[in-house]
């Protein structure tokens, strides 16, 4: 009997010293790309000098995303001794809220090495509650300012009633993310054209083209990636500020491993669940 508790705890330690390591080679993997990206490493100002830069920062945060590490606790179990020892949990939590222009900066550079020559792209939306119905009329969670709280809503093709926001995402027919937001804003502010497929029973009906009908479909499938190994749908910020904070660092990670697979491995970009070590 302890001879075979010991067996089961030698390997759980072993797959938890694999797993750091893991995490310390996707960490190094994405920290290069990064710096091919942009040769900024301080993106904040600060009077005393971080341990840990904001390029290293950024980094963390891309591959606990890629690694579907969504929790901060399971987080700060699993990455590695030198990188815990360069930055406490509440001081990662500010810095990460404060880096949302930083990384949106990246995310865009990354999705324009792919979408400098599209012409096309698909528009799609999904919901994303930020807690359950019945708990909307007492949660305070995202409703510092009135204008950007959340709100009720429907989603007609999942049938489903929900409290939150509705993301609205903009992909190449590739599948790269050009753009996103919530609500309306995305067709105010970036004054995006669409093109409807029209129904068969419309007047003055006209066939959409093959290669759009075939490309269209590739956002859902990204919204099932995002769901699947980003878990994007769950929620545990308490701010506004956190929670888009969330939807953009899945977001980039996601585009990152794209980039990786195009242009350090040349495969398909969409191979989200592929090792990039």
């Amino acid at each position: 009997m302890f001879i075979g508790s010991l067996k089961s705890y030698i390997y759980f330690e072993y797959q938890r010293i694999k797993y750091k390591n893991n995490f310390k080679a996707n960490y190094n993997k994405i920290l290069e790309v990064l710096k091919s990206i942009t040769e900024k490493e301080q993106f904040l100002k600060q009077k005393r000098k971080p341990k840990l830069k904001d390029i290293e920062l950024i980094a963390v945060i891309l591959t606990a995303e890629h690694m579907s590490i969504d929790s901060e606790c399971q987080f700060f179990r699993e990455i590695s001794i030198d990188l815990k020892n360069k930055i406490e949990r509440s001081v990662y939590n500010r810095r990460k809220r404060k880096l949302f222009f930083a990384i949106e900066f990246i995310r865009k550079e990354l999705s324009n090495k792919f979408n400098e020559f599209e012409n096309y792209f698909v528009v799609d939306s999904m919901p994303l509650e930020v807690v359950k119905l019945s708990r909307s009329n007492s949660s305070k969670i995202c409703k510092e300012e009135f204008y950007r709280a959340p709100n009720r809503g429907f989603c007609a093709s999942q049938n489903m009633h929900y409290y939150g926001y509705k993301i609205h995402a903009v992909c190449s027919v590739e599948g790269v993310f050009k753009s996103f937001d919530y609500q309306l804003d995305l067709f105010k502010n970036k004054q995006v054209k669409l093109e409807i497929p029209m129904r068969k029973n419309q007047h003055n009906y006209q066939k959409q083209a093959y290669i759009f009908r075939k490309k269209r479909k590739r956002i859902e499938t990204l919204f099932s990636q995002l769901c699947d190994q980003f878990m994007i749908r769950r929620n545990y910020a308490k701010s506004f500020q956190g929670f888009k904070t969330r939807i953009l660092s899945k977001l980039t990670s996601l585009t990152i491993i794209q980039f990786i697979n195009m242009f350090v491995f040349d495969r398909n970009i969409n191979n989200l669940k592929i090792s990039i070590i």
